[in-house]
């Protein structure tokens, strides 16, 4: 069959090159298609169900509200871990189900389990929420806005009813979390004197407030010939509306909610709190959704944004679009990529040419890399992968292989024809270039598969370090294969095209060289047979010796650019406290060479994926553009920034690192003892 394959390509050599420029046009279209994204999807299935219990203890929601939604949830299909977290008057529950498993499916049993046990949660007790589905790293931007003119209650409210919507229709977008600020809340704040005065009780007030405020429908009226809807009007929506609703009739008057209460519009209690560049403000935290195109959202973000920045101006708002921006790391570590990919091909390029001598011939060879790496992007989308910094290390490590095929065969095709040459009868060089093809197709074939399979193990692990490195198997597996492909087909129809009529050329001399010395070290090894085999077994035994003195680790340090600083008071402490420090190290870090931004957040948002308590502070720390070496001191300038502040504890990672840590033990250290 492969006699046929190599037949064709030689006979039929034009259709193999149309083929070939074929199949390069649709590479560039699946590469222009794929996704950009700085590790593939490393998180197992998940669902998150968060449930707020306004005024409860932590032991109270764990005991009346976790407990039960963890009993009614752990027959869930399919479930392979459940954890939980109960905070001052919030729930949440971490479902993880077995890789692979249908997602819609798997939430879709969730939410039929919350309906059935939502009615058996205290009164007090807000309905089951199952957050949106959203990616491995979770975060796309984080932005914030800060104000002169307008105060926390303005702010608040132009974040969650202007920004909020408009960052929610951007397509991808999965969810906006907001910190900082006050939110509006209509208060009726009952004097108790007030109410032992009137005889009146609690119960009495909150039944007229909710009179009040609850919208309630008209019905209709119909007679034979018509029906009229009937729309009510009227709602009290003001403090003052509110304060003049009736509650009784007394001494021959009417007493009013407003002679027992004061109704105003006032902050509700916060939950968190947030700070920008020292200056207090609001941050909003998207989250993409699974599956989503990092770059290609971040992108549509920033001209959403742009959009609204002139309305923010005249409203006198200070936007700060980019507090924490994961693509900046995806271009910087794509760019560093491209970059090695490109250098390894013009080497290549280099390589050949000096040891062929030959543009031709190198020019057959070089046409491997792209033909070879362009197939693997398809390959690679077809599986739904698409381009990160995994599946691009597997590309840049088949560089050196994917070319070596065809150099195989290229040398001997150039070397079978100056041997014909010489020949009294010269065959016709189509038949030269199939038997130098065939002689060689069984060495290309075996030299492929085995080192193929040699990356099968790393395809086959599991959990999360089979989501994180099996792409680069897949990678580097597709594009080998694709070379050996082309080594077949391809490379000979180049080889028969090209090459005719340079068989006249000399054996190049460093060629020539290089062989003349090998030949002599080979005639000294084998001088001593005995030998070689007890100074391979010592080398073998010296690296094996130095192998338990390697330092280890999951992933690498990885330099994206932005830093996480968590800081945690003592459990007790006040949103005030945990405030107050956190502006004085914010000032602190803003000091620190090579830092361009920090934003702060304290507490909770309404709905967030990793909701913590008022005593717990992140710092988003966001660097100019630096190399390696230049983050590093960044990094050691931040640590030597935190040593002088008491009363907290404080630890520095970098936000995937962090979301790797959270997904293998659901917290965001690396080292967690539970008790």
């Amino acid at each position: 069959m492969l006699n046929a394959i190599v037949g064709f390509a030689v006979r039929l050599r034009g259709v193999m090159i149309a083929l070939a420029v074929l199949a390069t046009a649709y590479g560039v279209l699946a590469l222009g298609r794929s996704r950009l994204d700085v590790f593939p999807e490393f998180a197992p299935p998940q669902a998150i169900v968060q449930t707020e219990v306004p005024g409860f203890a932590p032991s109270q929601v764990e005991t009346l509200v976790t407990q039960p939604l963890e009993n009614a949830l752990a027959g869930a299909g399919e479930l392979t871990s459940m954890r939980s977290k109960s905070l001052q008057g919030l729930s949440m529950i971490t479902l993880t189900f077995r890789n692979g498993s249908d997602l819609q499916r798997v939430r879709q049993t969730v939410s039929e389990r919350l309906q059935r046990v939502a009615s058996t949660l205290p009164t007090g007790a807000h309905t089951p929420v199952l957050l949106p589905l959203s990616s491995s790293s979770g975060i796309v931007l984080t932005i914030g806005v800060t104000s002169n003119k307008l105060d926390a209650l303005q702010l608040r409210t132009l974040a969650d009813w202007t920004l909020k919507p408009q960052l929610l229709s951007v397509p991808g977008v999965s969810d906006v979390s907001v910190f900082g600020g006050d939110q509006r809340q209509l208060q009726i704040q009952v004097h108790p004197q007030a109410l032992a005065r009137y005889g009146l009780s609690m119960p009495q007030v909150m039944a007229a407030a909710r009179r009040a405020t609850g919208q309630a429908g008209g019905g209709f009226v119909e007679n034979a010939s018509q029906r009229i809807v009937l729309a009510p009007t009227g709602l009290a929506t003001t403090p003052a509306q509110i304060a003049e609703v009736a509650l009784k009739a007394h001494d021959g008057g009417v007493l009013r909610l407003g002679d027992v209460a004061t109704v105003s519009n006032a902050a509700a209690p916060a939950a968190g709190a947030a700070s920008i560049v020292g200056k207090p403000g609001v941050v909003l935290v998207i989250a993409e959704q699974y599956g989503a195109d990092t770059v290609r959202l971040t992108q549509a973000l920033d001209a959403r944004l742009q959009s609204l920045k002139p309305a923010l101006t005249a409203q006198h708002v200070a936007l700060y679009p980019a507090l924490f921006r994961p693509a900046n790391f995806i271009d910087a570590a794509v760019g560093h990529l491209r970059d090695a990919l490109l250098i390894g091909a013009a080497l290549v390029l280099l390589v050949l040419f000096l040891f062929l001598r030959n543009a031709r011939a190198a020019l057959i060879s070089a046409v491997a890399i792209p033909l070879s790496l362009l197939a693997a992007v398809v390959v690679l989308e077809h599986f739904g992968l698409g381009l990160n910094t995994m599946t691009l290390g597997g590309l840049a490590i088949a560089i050196g292989e994917v070319v070596d095929d065809a150099i195989i065969d290229v040398e001997n095709i150039v070397r079978r024809l100056r041997l014909n040459r010489l020949e009294a009868a010269p065959l016709p060089a189509a038949q030269v270039v199939l038997a130098a093809s065939l002689e060689m197709r069984g060495a290309v074939i075996y030299a492929t598969f085995i080192v193929a399979l040699v990356f099968v193990p790393v395809i086959t692990l599991s959990g999360v370090a089979g989501s994180l490195f099996a792409p680069l198997g897949i990678a580097y597996i597709a594009a080998i294969m694709a070379s050996l492909v082309v080594a077949l087909t391809v490379t000979p129809a180049l080889a028969l095209t090209l090459l005719r009529g340079t068989d006249n050329a000399p054996e190049p001399a460093l060629q020539r060289r290089i062989k003349q010395r090998y030949a002599s070290l080979l005639a000294r090894v084998e001088r001593h047979p005995r030998a070689l085999p007890i100074v391979v077994a010592v080398v073998c035994v010296v690296a094996l010796a130095v192998l338990p003195f390697l330092q280890g680790s999951f992933l690498p340090q990885l330099r994206e650019g932005h830093y996480i600083v968590h800081m945690r008071l003592a459990p007790g402490a006040s949103l005030q406290a945990s405030q107050d420090l956190g502006e004085r190290v914010s000032q602190a870090l803003l000091a620190v060479p090579g830092v361009r931004s920090v934003a702060q957040r304290t507490g909770r948002s309404a709905r967030v994926v990793d909701p913590s308590p008022i005593f717990a502070t992140e710092f988003e720390v966001d660097l100019k553009p630096l190399s390696g070496s230049g983050q590093q001191r960044a990094l050691n300038g931040i640590q030597q920034a935190l040593k002088p502040f008491v009363g907290g504890a404080f630890s520095v990672n970098t936000f995937l690192t962090e979301r790797i840590h959270e997904t293998l033990s659901g917290y965001t250290a690396p080292v967690v003892v539970k008790i």
